[in-house]
């Protein structure tokens, strides 16, 4: 571990260095403008990084068993080692201490934990696992904010009921959510019940690109599936899972523990296309459709109008019982953000576009009168727009009542296409621009009254990300997929110095900040 830490060190100065080889310019942000106990992290999540895919006495996930079909992931790989975090965590919280976080984001697997769901044992070796994690990130003053399901699920549950298409599951995350509660609950004091279920209703049911691989014609060629009516059940169950695990908190744990428990929510930001009424009431539907489709619900009690005067029948109700157990059931709003883009309407205007637009009836593009909204990034639709982290935070705001809010992912992608060097990669000035903008942003929604109450980058370190298997790299740190070595890239000292240096930002950055100066 000595020889590790030297060579980090090493690492770190070497990357100091680069970084002031650049251009000086002005910095427009800095820690000092942000609470004292506004929490910086990193995030990643179980399937991504852990591997020992079937140590420990781990069940089968709903992701090992898709990424090991032919053809599901672009590069034919899977998570099957990952980036090893699961042999290798110690080293990797020694990454986060280097760069000075004060929290670490990551998320439970429920297979390693209950390989059967509640129909088996709870695995011991599991619940070690996680301990000596949460235990190792307190020792080095790091607070774990733990996520109970980040996509993958038991295969077993899949199996025997057709996981989130059955009221069953439900109950079965209950039951998960109080194993965690019971064994880390007297540590860990940030909860989320789901990531992103927006996200997985549509990939999973709408379009089929991740598992269970359901969807009909014409979003996909699904073998099975009917995507005008199987994304709703699942999020409906979603949304009541997430009731019942919150509940359990309430009654049982909150109180002893002194914890909260949120959602995170994939949260993109829609700018009209035109400034015409039918574009400006496009953007609405689409954050109706896409965000206040979960949290409006869990916050009110019911689905947001727009989506029942479009969608009618198909849209699941709630019972008096469904919603007792709703109205406010979460004590902060967890927001993944990325990007913007454009919206134009195609219900009460002609689109030209031949593109399934869902029930939303909209168009999306990153162009505008020839331009782009923002530089391109290596994700399709994801631009570096950091306005948009803005307009999203503000309008979470005025909806939710200002909730307290976490920006729980925030990140920027890389290729790692053939012909593509370390040394490239390692030289992430793109990224350094992109963290310190979206950075500058969320200071100025802070300073407008916006409750946010932490920062996350996606990610610690490069790693499986989904359907794109290893071909794109969000990680402060880059990691050689051969040997498994963690080198920090630019990006990686930026964060450093931001967290425990502020003033020294003075001299790094780049681009032109005058847009993104804060009022004094």
């Amino acid at each position: 571990m000595v020889i590790k830490v030297l060579k980090l060190r090493m690492a770190f100065a070497f990357v100091a260095v680069l970084l002031h080889l650049f251009p000086l310019i002005s910095c427009v942000v800095d820690r000092s403008q942000f609470p004292q106990d506004f929490l910086f992290g990193t995030a990643t999540s179980s399937y991504q990084v852990e591997g020992g895919y079937l140590e420990g006495n781990k069940g089968l996930s709903n992701w090992d068993v898709f990424s090991h079909i032919p053809g599901k992931v672009t590069d034919g790989s899977n998570g099957d080692v990952a980036d090893d975090h699961y042999h290798r965590y110690m080293e990797d919280i020694e990454l986060m201490h280097s760069l000075g976080v004060n929290s670490y984001r990551f998320s439970i697997s429920w297979a390693r934990i209950l390989p059967k769901g509640r129909f088996g044992e709870i695995n011991g070796a599991g619940i070690e696992f996680y301990n000596n994690i949460i235990d190792a990130l307190l020792l080095k003053g790091i607070q774990p904010f733990v996520s109970l399901n980040h996509y993958d699920l038991p295969q077993e549950l899949e199996d025997r009921y057709g996981s989130w298409l059955s009221s069953q599951m439900q109950e079965d995350f209950g039951y998960l959510a109080e194993v965690c509660f019971k064994s880390f609950g007297d540590r860990v004091k940030y909860w989320t019940t789901f990531n992103e279920p927006n996200v997985m209703a549509k990939s999973g049911y709408l379009t089929g690109g991740c598992p269970p691989n359901r969807c009909s014609q014409p979003y996909g060629n699904c073998a099975a599936g009917n995507s005008t009516i199987e994304p709703y059940i699942v999020a409906h169950n979603v949304i009541l899972a997430h009731a019942t695990a919150f509940d359990i908190y309430r009654r049982k744990y909150q109180a002893t523990q002194g914890g909260s428990i949120g959602i995170v929510i994939s949260a993109g930001w829609y700018e009209p296309l035109r400034d015409i009424p039918e574009d400006r009431s496009a953007v609405q539907r689409a954050l109706a459709f896409d965000l206040a489709w979960f949290l409006d619900p869990i916050i009110y009690g019911d689905y947001p109008s727009e989506m029942r005067q479009i969608l009618g029948s198909r849209l699941p109700t709630f019972s008096p019982n469904d919603q007792r157990k709703l109205q406010h059931k979460l004590d902060f709003i967890g927001i993944n953000h990325y990007s913007a883009i454009y919206v134009q309407d195609c219900m009460f205007s002609t689109c030209n576009s031949d593109a399934p637009r869902e029930d939303t009836n909209i168009l999306v593009t990153g162009e505008k009168d020839g331009q782009l909204i923002g530089m391109p990034t290596a994700m399709p639709n994801y631009y570096v727009v950091p306005w948009g982290l803005e307009k999203i935070v503000m309008y979470f705001k005025e909806r939710y009542n200002n909730t307290p809010m976490y920006i729980t992912e925030n990140g920027y992608a890389q290729d790692d296409k053939n012909g593509v060097s370390k040394k490239e990669l390692l030289n992430d000035m793109e990224r350094v621009e992109y963290m310190r903008s979206y950075v500058t942003s969320l200071a100025i929604s802070m300073r407008k009254g916006a409750d946010v109450r932490g920062y996350f980058v996606w990610s610690l370190m490069d790693n499986f990300e989904w359907m794109n298997g290893y071909t794109k790299r969000f990680g402060l740190y880059h990691v050689d997929y051969d040997t498994l070595e963690r080198t920090p890239k630019l990006s990686a000292e930026w964060y450093r110095q931001f967290l425990s240096n502020p003033k020294m930002l003075k001299q790094m950055g780049g681009g032109d900040s005058r847009s993104w100066r804060l009022s004094s």
